[in-house]
């Protein structure tokens, strides 16, 4: 199992979210986050001020899937969260050892 991490804009998340549901994932968990990569923020004017915003809105998704399903999921979330322009997130896929269903108890790829 594996856990796929990606932070993305926040405005592609409807459409990240679609994909996914086509492809057959069942569950995902989304948080607002805030951070910068190479784009080191941006300026913006406020009132006649210019003012620098260091940690820019971004969206971290998880998604639990099966090791077979990763490739799928990494390729539909690049495709999907893409516009092209610099801040368009990243993707993360760390090793999962365990998953365990509260409910039912079931664990490993079952409690998926």
């Amino acid at each position: 199992m594996k856990l796929v991490m990606a932070i993305i804009k926040p405005f592609k998340l409807d459409e990240v979210r679609e994909a996914l549901t086509k492809l057959g994932i069942q569950g995902l968990t989304v948080s607002e986050v805030k951070g910068f990569g190479r784009q080191k923020g941006q300026t913006e004017i406020y009132r006649g001020a210019e003012y620098a915003v260091n940690l820019l809105p971004k969206v971290k998704i998880e998604v639990a899937v099966a090791d077979e399903m990763v490739e799928r999921v990494v390729e539909t979330i690049q495709k999907s969260a893409n516009t092209g322009r610099i801040g368009d997130g990243k993707i993360f896929v760390l090793d999962l050892k365990q998953a365990v269903r509260i409910r039912t108890g079931e664990t490993g790829s079952d409690a998926l």
